[in-house]
C-alpha cells in the first residue's frame, strides 16, 4: 500500500485484521527505512503501530480526541493523518515536527513534548465536552513511564472521583511489568478482557441471594472473600481503587484482542483504563533487543546491522564531561550524590551508576520530588547534584523557589541542554532557565565557554557551601580544548576578559562566545577593537568590573543564546539604572517567541542571533557605517 496515498483514517474501517497487519508491515518497513536517514523516536513508535491502527479502525478522529502523552510515539498517527509525504523533513527546519503540532493537522488535539500531560488534558476536554452538551470520546494514550509522574497520578485521582466517560490507553512496553503477571492473573485478565468478569461475579450474586434464609449472608461472605482475593489476583486493582474500569492486560499487537477490547471499553459508562502490553521496537530486531533504551531516539543508522552513523566527534560531549568529572570527584568526597528523573542515559551517567550505584538516585520523570528530594539530602550534610534538562527544570519551579532557594540549601543543578537544542523544537529548547533562575534570592547560575572550564565549575559547584549553585551546560559537544589535569575552583562571580578592545564590548558566556569572537576578528580588520568578556557567572555579576566598564562610558552588547526577557542582558541594564549610569547597551538574544525544531544554525540565523548582525550591532553603536547588506 502506498502510504502517501493515505488523507486520513476512515479507510481503517473496512479493513479486515489480516488487511490491518499488512498495513502494519508496511508502515513498519517505512519507518525503519526513513527514520535511517533522518533519525527520530524509533523504538517507541515500532512499539505502538497495531495500537495506533486499532484506535484510529475503532473512533473517529477528529472528533473523538487522541492525546498521545509526551508525543513522540506519534509518526503512525501523522502517517493515518496525511503526513507520509512530509518525512523526509522529519524535525528537520520548516519540516515536519517529531511530535504532535496543531498547526499540522486538525488530527492533532493537543501538543505535547514533556511527559504525563495528557491525562489532566483530557479531563479538561472532558469537562468542556460534558458541560457543552457533546457525546465524542477523549482518549488519552499514556506509558507506563510516564504514568509515574505526579502530574499524572493527580489527574488519575480527579478523574476517578468524577466518574465522567473517559478511556485511558495504558501503552505499557516494560516487560517486567507483564511477566509478574501469573497464570491466573491472566486467567483473570482473559476473563474481563472479554467482558465476561463483572457480569459473571453479578450473576454469581444473584443466584445465591436467591438460596433460601441464608443466602443474603452467603453472598455477603462470597463478596468480601472476592474483594480479598482480587488485591492478590487482579492485575487492575490499583486502577480500580481510583476508580477506574480495568480492562486488561492486552497484547498490543494482537488485532482481535485490541478491537475486543476497545469495544467493551467504548460501552463501559464512567472512567475506563485498557491496559495494552506493546514491545518497544517491535518488528527491528536491534531496536526489539534493546534493553537500555538506546533505540528510543536515535540519528541515523544503517538498516542491515543497526549500526548507528555518528558524526565524526573531535570532542566528548557535554553531558561526558559533566558525568566524567562527577565520578572522578566522588571517590574522594562521600557528600557527593547524584539525582536524575529518568534521564540516566541522556545525561550519561552509565559510567557513574556502575562505580556508585547506591549515590545514583534515578526517580523516574518527577522532577518536583527530584528537586525537593535534593533539598531533603542537602539538609541532612550531602552535596547533591542534580543532573537535569533545562525544559525539565521548569516543572520544577515552586520546589526551587519554595524548597531550596528559600531555604539556602546546598544543591547543585547540572542544567543540561542548556540553550538551543534544535530537532526536539520548542518543548527542549533550554532557553528560560535564566530568566526563572537568575531572580530567586540565593541562587548562583555559570555556564562555561568550553568543557575544561565546565570541569572546573563541575568542582566549583561541589565546593560551593553557601547555597544553591546552578552549572548550565549545552547539548552536544565541547570545542576539543585540553583538558587540565588537576581540577580548580573559579572564584563565585568572577568573570574573564577573553580578547581586550577600547572602542566597545561583548558581555557574552557559553556557546555565544565563538560567534563574539569571530565577530570581533573581523571588527579588528575594520580598524574596530572590541573587548569580549566571559561572563560566565550569570548570577552574581562581575560587578567591579562592571563599575570599571560603565565608568569609561564605552558601548557594551550582550550576547546570550537564552530568552531576552529577563535575562542576562536585563541584568546589565538593572545594574546601570541602580548604579546611574547613562550608557550605549544593546541586548541580543532570543526573542519573546517559542522557538520551533530545526538545524540550531538555521534558528540562530532566522532569530538573528549571528555574527554578522553583532558586527552591525557594533558599527551602530559607535557610529560606523553598516554592510550593504544591512543598508539596503
Amino acid at each position: 500500500m502506498d502510504l502517501t496515498k493515505i488523507k486520513n483514517p476512515k479507510f481503517l474501517k473496512k479493513l479486515s485484521n489480516e488487511e490491518l497487519e499488512y498495513l502494519a508491515q508496511n508502515i513498519r518497513t517505512f519507518l525503519i527505512e526513513q527514520l535511517s536517514v533522518t533519525g527520530g523516536h524509533l523504538g517507541a513508535n515500532l512499539g505502538v503501530v497495531e495500537l495506533t491502527l486499532a484506535l484510529h479502525k475503532e473512533y473517529s478522529s477528529p472528533n473523538d480526541k487522541l492525546i498521545f502523552d509526551v508525543g513522540h510515539q506519534s509518526y503512525i498517527h501523522k502517517i493515518l493523518t496525511g503526513r507520509t509525504d512530509q518525512f523526509d523533513t522529519l524535525r528537520k527546519y520548516k519540516g515536519l515536527c517529531g511530535f504532535p503540532k496543531m498547526n499540522e493537522s486538525e488530527h492533532d488535539v493537543w501538543e505535547t513534548g514533556h511527559s504525563s500531560t495528557s491525562l489532566s488534558a483530557a479531563m479538561g476536554m472532558v469537562a468542556a465536552r460534558d458541560l457543552s452538551g457533546q457525546n465524542h470520546s477523549v482518549l488519552p494514550i499514556i506509558g507506563d513511564g510516564a504514568l509515574t509522574g505526579g502530574m499524572a497520578l493527580e489527574a488519575l485521582n480527579h478523574i476517578g472521583h468524577e466518574k465522567k466517560d473517559i478511556t485511558v490507553i495504558l501503552n505499557d512496553n516494560e516487560m517486567s511489568i507483564a511477566g509478574n503477571v501469573g497464570a491466573i492473573h491472566k486467567a483473570l485478565g482473559r476473563m474481563r478482557s472479554a467482558g465476561k468478569y463483572n457480569r459473571v461475579k453479578d450473576e454469581l450474586e444473584w443466584l445465591m441471594k436467591k438460596i433460601p434464609a441464608v443466602g443474603g449472608k452467603i453472598a455477603q461472605t462470597a463478596e468480601r472473600a472476592k474483594d480479598s482475593m482480587k488485591y492478590f489476583m487482579v492485575p487492575g486493582m490499583l486502577f480500580e481503587e481510583f476508580g477506574f474500569t480495568y480492562f486488561g492486560p492486552v497484547d498490543g499487537h494482537n488485532f482481535q484482542a485490541l478491537e475486543e477490547n476497545l469495544k467493551y471499553a467504548r460501552k463501559t459508562k464512567g472512567p475506563v483504563i485498557v491496559h495494552v502490553i506493546t514491545q518497544k521496537g517491535k518488528g527491528y530486531y536491534p531496536a526489539e533487543s534493546d534493553k537500555k533504551d538506546k533505540w528510543h531516539g536515535v540519528g541515523p543508522y544503517k538498516i542491515d546491522s543497526g549500526e548507528k552513523i555518528k558524526p565524526v566527534e573531535v570532542a566528548p560531549a557535554w553531558s561526558e564531561v559533566i558525568s566524567n568529572t562527577l565520578q572522578k570527584l566522588a571517590r574522594t568526597n562521600d557528600r557527593l550524590a547524584v539525582i536524575t528523573p529518568a534521564m540516566v542515559l541522556g545525561s550519561k551517567l552509565e559510567k557513574f551508576q556502575n562505580e556508585f550505584p547506591d549515590r545514583l538516585f534515578d526517580v523516574g520523570i518527577a522532577e518536583q520530588h527530584a528537586t525537593t528530594m535534593a533539598g531533603g539530602m542537602a539538609a541532612s550534610g550531602m552535596k547533591p547534584f542534580l543532573a537535569i534538562y533545562s525544559t525539565f527544570l521548569q516543572r520544577a519551579y515552586d520546589q526551587l523557589v519554595h524548597d531550596v532557594c528559600r531555604q539556602n540549601l546546598n544543591v547543585a543543578f547540572g542544567i543540561d541542554r542548556a540553550g538551543l537544542v534544535g530537532a526536539d523544537g520548542e518543548t527542549h529548547q533550554g532557553v528560560f532557565d535564566i530568566a526563572f533562575l537568575r531572580h530567586l534570592p540565593n541562587m548562583v547560575v555559570m555556564m562555561p565557554k568550553d568543557e575544561n572550564e565546565g570541569q572546573h565549575m563541575v568542582n566549583t559547584c561541589l565546593n560551593y557551601n553557601d547555597g544553591p549553585i546552578a552549572l548550565r551546560y549545552p547539548r552536544g559537544n565541547g570545542l576539543g580544548v585540553e583538558m587540565d589535569d588537576a581540577l580548580k575552583e573559579i572564584p563565585i562571580g568572577s568573570w574573564e576578559v577573553l580578547k581586550d578592545g577600547k572602542d566597545a564590548v561583548i558581555l557574552t558566556f557559553g556557546t555565544s562566545i565563538p560567534m563574539s569572537l569571530e565577530a570581533r576578528e573581523i571588527l579588528k580588520k575594520q580598524g574596530i577593537n572590541v573587548k569580549v568578556v566571559n561572563a560566565r557567572f550569570i548570577k552574581p555579576l562581575d560587578e567591579k568590573m562592571l563599575h570599571d566598564l560603565m565608568k569609561s562610558e564605552v558601548p557594551i552588547l550582550t550576547v546570550e543564546e537564552a530568552i531576552l526577557k529577563g535575562g542576562f542582558g536585563s541584568s546589565i541594564l538593572e545594574f546601570a539604572e541602580e548604579n546611574d549610569y547613562q550608557i550605549k547597551l544593546k541586548r541580543m538574544g532570543i526573542p519573546d517567541k517559542y522557538i520551533e525544531h530545526g538545524d540550531v544554525g538555521k534558528l540562530l540565523e532566522e532569530i538573528g542571533l549571528t555574527k554578522e548582525n553583532i558586527i552591525d550591532n557594533i558599527k551602530t553603536m559607535i557610529n560606523k557605517p553598516l554592510s550593504n547588506k544591512k543598508r539596503a
